[in-house]
Formats: C-alpha cells, structure tokens, sequence
C-alpha cells in the first residue's frame, strides 16, 4: 500500500546491523566527516546496507495512518523530501542526546509508536511521520562509529 517505496521499519535491537543509518550534509560536501552536526542543520540520513535516504511525501502509513516513512534514492542520491532537520538542545548533537527529526518538506516528526506488523516482517515497527512533537518521535544513536574533531588540524588519529 502506500507509495510502494522500501518500507522503514524499527526494531528493539540496538545492534542490528540492518539498523545502520549514516548522516550526510543536505548537499554533496556539506557535511564532512568528523564536523559536530549543528542543532538545527539540515541532513539526510542513509542506510547503510542499502544507500536509500529515509524519505517521506503525503502517503498514510499503512498501521497507524500517520504519515509513510520509506527509504528512496539510490546510492544516496534522493530528492528534496530526504532532508531533515536535527532537533536537539544544545549547540550540537553529542553523542548522548536524544534528538528529533523533522522533515522539511512536510513538516512531520519522524516517529515510532507500538504498531507492528505481521507477515512478513512480524513484530518490526511502523516508522511513520507524526504532525507534533511528543515522546514518540526522540531518538537516540545506539551504535555506530563517533569521530570526535581534532582540536589541532596538524595531528592525525587515524591512519
């Protein structure tokens, strides 16, 4: 149903590896690794396995009738409805916050609430887009590789 898009769906693992979303600059060369993302900066978050950017548009979500949430684009490559907004309290996202997303073209929160499917993806989560802020649309990175800046651009921690 819906838009016939890849559906995007959330489990309770933290540490499932079909669960990997990487950050991107809302451009090409926006967001370069290791630079703090900005309360209030405009990414695209995109699956790792896939390249798909999380992407929403005015579709009902098939469980809950909020809004779809798919994954769209190939290699990375979407449209303007890839791109949101990092919501958090600070001057940028640490690495402990709890965040929202909003969307920029629609205006929804990504959200996730207790409906779940059944065959064939039992007991995976609704990812859906929800018109208001509330407790449902916070989330948290789990996993996943941190690269803190360096304070001196001389000095190299990696190889």
């Amino acid at each position: 149903t819906g838009s016939g898009q890849q559906s995007v769906t959330g489990v309770e693992a933290s540490d499932d590896a079909n669960s990997y979303w990487r950050i991107r600059g809302k451009n090409d060369g926006s967001c370069q690794r290791g630079t703090p993302v900005k309360c209030g900066q405009a990414v695209r978050l995109t699956h790792v396995n896939t390249g798909k950017n999380l992407h929403t548009h005015h579709f009902p979500s098939p469980l809950s009738n909020n809004q779809e949430v798919s994954a769209f684009g190939d290699d990375g490559e979407g449209d303007d409805l890839d791109i949101w907004i990092v919501q958090c309290s600070g001057t940028y996202w640490e690495r402990e916050d709890a965040v929202r997303f909003k969307h920029v073209g629609t205006e929804v929160f990504l959200s996730i609430t207790g409906e779940q499917y059944g065959h064939p993806i039992r007991g995976q989560r609704e990812v859906h887009g929800m018109p208001t802020a509330n407790h449902h649309n916070y989330w948290k990175a789990m996993e996943g590789v941190f690269i803190k800046p360096s304070m001196d651009p001389a000095k190299h921690d990696e190889l």
